[in-house]
Order: structure tokens, then C-alpha cells, then sequence
């Protein structure tokens, strides 16, 4: 009979759940995990993963289009959404097989079923209705992620309302398309099919897109969007969705105005509520609110010995912030001295659109409303040659510094490759580095990495190349 007491039982497979677990077992406790579907949850099966193959597949059919530019012969090319989709459920099926085969080589026992809390230190294993296994465990690290929102009246029905599940696998490409918000989810999925040659709409509730972004990288950002032919409309809400056909008219309300768009799908981006339902929360100290756990700073509950992590305890709802709580929850577990609690301040956020958007920190008026006076750089992309090379020269790099201490306070980007290089500046922000190691920092030429270097230099009345 297979072992059923451990010193920590995982609920969720998601990248916290199976990192927190593989961290678990590495710092030496007795680990399982309960997953009731794929390993790997919702970002390896059909979030960040098979969302980055779409991506791809976009970004090189985008290249095609300008095969001209650079100089090759391309005649009658064309895509089979088919094997688009293909390609990415096998993406997100080999990612799937890898978590297990990390589990496995960690020696972390999988139960296959959904957990709920029977009591203290006790979680209670089933399928279908039918007990799997009765588990003990002095911690117990809830990690069972999120869902989309729905909103009254504007309910997905998987047909012609997707969420990002259906917008996934669509068995054909539409004609045309309404983005119901501009959040990271809305705005690549928005990129992926206009690329392909759907007319998409984006609406958006808020002042701008991206509107947790820094106002001048939102702003250049919609303006290349526009231009590659999206329709855009901010501080616009969607009254009503009727369905037709196969087709859906969306009421929208903007402006002082009222008017109709007809299309033929709908994705849903309006966020995501936690996956809190059904887990024996009940009876326990677990407080809930607004359909997520709340935490302290080690990732615990109100309830002792039991904790969570990841998108169900709220944003950001980021699949590296979720593995970084699940690492400084078990270390805390284990007694292990120099954990640090998570800076949120110190989480990159990456939006695979095309351009990309990348930042970290805080954005300019942010550091301005806490009262810092501030520095501001900017370098362009059209003052890099590896951007011109790449035929990529439309995008930005903007820095934002502490003008008294040399502190960066926030880094923003879009454009070619952003959400690769990001990690730069997140680099410099958890080693507190100020402007003067940066600007001493030499980047290697010809890369895009040098227009980081020419931002900071900026701030500081030193850009050479612009």
C-alpha cells in the first residue's frame, strides 16, 4: 500500500505547485502532490506554454509577410490552423510529461484526484466521486490556481463566447474577432489573430491597453497595434452579447455612445478568480476574499498548517511569481535562515504580443504618486543597428531612477525580444543596484542588450547614441 503520511502534501501541479513540491523534497521533506487533472496545470496544458507556440507560429508567418524586405522569394504561402493548433498541444504535452518526469526523479508520489481538507493535517483524495486515498501531512500547501472571469451577461458558451480555453484550439480561423479587455491575456490572443488575418476589435474598460503598464510603453504600444490594423476602444464597456447564427453582436458603450459590433467569436479576457470551491475550506480559519485565500508574507492561512500560494491567492497572476512563493513557503517550512519574503516590486511582467511589452518596478507616475523625484531615460530601437538589422526598429526602453539615490525604480520596454531581456533589469533591482554600476556594466555589441545600457546612460544626460 502506498505511503499516505508526509511532512508536506501539495494540492495542485501548477509551476508553483510542482516547483514548491521538487523544492519540498530537495530541502529534504517527505513531499506529495494531488493534481485531479494534467501535471503542470493550466500554464503548461493551456496557458503560457501552448499560448508562446501559437505566439510563434504568428511571429514567423508575420515574417513571411516581409520576406520581400530581406531580400528572399516567397510565393503562395499560407497556414493550416490545424496543425497550428497541433503543434501547440504537443508543446503542452511534452512540457506535461516533463513535470512528471521531474516529480518522479524527485521522488515526489503523485495522486491522481481532486483534494480537499478533511480536518487538521489531513487531505482527502478523490475521482469521480469515488475515494482515491486519505492523506496526512503536517503542512499543507493549497496551489490550485485559477479560472477566467465571467461577467453577468457576457457568460462564455464555448462555441462563439470563448475564454482563452476555447481560443486555444479553434477549429477555424474567424473572420472576425471582439477582444473583451486588454489585459496581457486579451492583447495576445488579440496579436496571435490578427496576425492570421482576422479583423479584430479590442475593447477595453480603462483609460488605455496593457493599463497595468507604464503609460508611454501603453500608449506606443496601441499606436503599433493600430497599425497593423486592430480596432481599439478604451473606456468602453460591452453592455450586452446576442448570438445569431454564428455569429454574436456585441452592444458597446463609450464616449457618451452607443453602437453594435457584429462578429463571429468573442474571447473573454476580464480577468480570473481563484480556484477556492470545493477544497474543505469550510470550518477552517481560511479567510476568502474576492474569490481569492488570503496570506501572510510566508504563504500561511489563518488556518495552522496550512498555506497557499500562486494565482489562487490573488495577483499577480504570474506562473514565475507562483513558483517563487511555493520556494520561500517550503524553505520557511524547513527552517532554512536567510528567506526572503517576496517583493512584489521585483516581478517582471511579459506580454508576447507583437511588439512584445516587458517591465519590472514601478512604472514613472507610480514613483512619482509615492513621492520619489525621479530620473527618466529612453532609448529607442531605431538607435540600435542590431534593431535595424533584425528589421525590427519600432520600440522603446524607458528607465526610471530615484534622482537622489541612484535607486532604479521601475524599467519598461516594447518591442523585438523585450520579454528576454527584462531579466536584466530584474537582475538589478533584487541586487539594489543603482546607476552607476549600470552605467559600468559593459553589454556586448551588436546586441539589442545595449539600448538597456543607452537608457540609463539617458537618464543621466550620457546617451551616445541618440
Amino acid at each position: 500500500m502506498a505511503d499516505t503520511s508526509f511532512d508536506v502534501v501539495v494540492v495542485g501541479s501548477g509551476p508553483g505547485g510542482y516547483v514548491t513540491a521538487i523544492r519540498a523534497a530537495q530541502v529534504g521533506l517527505r513531499t506529495a502532490i494531488v493534481e485531479e487533472k494534467d501535471l503542470g496545470g493550466i500554464c503548461r496544458n493551456w496557458g503560457c506554454i501552448p499560448t508562446k507556440a501559437l505566439l510563434r507560429t504568428a511571429e514567423i508567418y508575420e515574417n513571411i509577410k516581409h520576406a520581400a524586405d530581406f531580400g528572399l522569394v516567397v510565393k503562395d504561402f499560407t497556414f493550416d490552423i490545424k496543425k497550428v493548433v497541433e503543434r501547440s498541444r504537443k508543446v503542452a504535452k511534452q512540457l506535461n510529461g516533463g513535470v512528471g518526469h521531474l516529480l518522479k526523479k524527485n521522488k515526489v508520489p503523485v495522486f491522481d484526484g481532486r483534494g480537499r481538507l478533511a480536518g487538521p493535517g489531513k487531505v482527502a483524495v478523490s475521482k469521480d466521486g469515488k475515494p482515491v486515498a486519505d492523506l496526512s501531512a503536517k503542512h499543507i500547501i493549497l496551489a490550485t490556481g485559477a479560472r477566467p472571469r465571467a461577467l453577468p451577461g457576457l457568460e462564455p458558451d464555448g462555441k462563439l463566447i470563448w475564454t482563452y480555453f476555447e481560443a486555444m484550439v479553434p477549429e477555424n480561423l474567424p473572420k472576425s474577432l471582439l477582444v473583451i479587455g486588454s489585459g496581457a491575456i486579451g492583447i495576445e490572443f488579440a496579436s496571435f489573430f490578427r496576425s492570421l488575418g482576422s479583423e479584430v476589435t479590442v475593447c477595453e474598460i480603462l483609460p488605455r491597453v496593457l493599463p497595468v503598464e507604464d503609460e508611454e510603453i501603453s500608449a506606443f504600444a496601441r499606436k503599433q497595434f493600430e497599425k497593423q490594423g486592430m480596432k481599439i476602444h478604451t473606456e468602453t464597456t460591452v453592455k450586452g452579447l446576442t448570438k445569431t447564427g454564428d455569429a454574436v453582436t456585441a452592444k458597446l458603450e463609450g464616449g457618451g455612445k452607443t453602437w453594435e459590433v457584429t462578429v463571429d467569436r468573442v474571447i473573454l479576457a476580464v480577468g480570473i478568480v481563484g480556484n477556492t470551491e470545493d477544497l474543505g475550506l469550510e470550518g477552517t480559519k481560511v479567510k476568502v476574499e474576492k474569490a481569492h485565500i488570503v496570506i501572510d508574507e510566508w504563504c500561511r492561512t489563518g488556518e495552522p498548517g496550512v498555506y497557499a500560494i500562486g494565482d489562487v491567492t490573488g495577483p499577480p497572476w504570474l506562473a514565475h511569481k507562483a513558483s517563487h512563493e511555493g520556494v520561500i513557503c517550503v524553505e520557511k517550512i524547513a527552517g532554512i535562515n536567510d528567506v526572503h519574503p517576496l517583493d512584489v516590486g521585483n516581478i517582471p511582467g511579459c506580454t508576447y504580443s507583437r511588439p512584445q511589452v516587458a517591465s519590472v518596478g514601478l512604472t514613472e507616475a507610480a514613483a512619482k504618486a509615492q513621492g520619489h523625484q525621479v530620473k527618466v531615460g529612453r532609448f529607442p530601437f531605431i538607435g540600435n543597428g542590431k534593431a535595424i538589422a533584425l528589421g525590427e526598429p519600432e520600440g522603446m526602453v524607458k528607465t526610471v531612477f530615484d534622482a537622489k539615490t541612484g535607486e532604479l525604480l521601475g524599467a519598461h520596454m516594447v518591442g523585438a525580444e523585450v520579454t528576454e531581456l527584462i531579466q536584466g533589469y530584474a537582475v538589478a533591482r533584487t541586487m539594489e543596484t543603482t546607476e552607476a554600476e549600470l552605467m559600468h556594466t559593459i553589454f556586448p555589441h551588436p546586441t539589442l542588450s545595449e539600448m538597456m545600457h543607452e537608457s540609463v546612460l539617458d537618464a543621466y544626460g550620457r546617451a551616445v547614441h541618440f
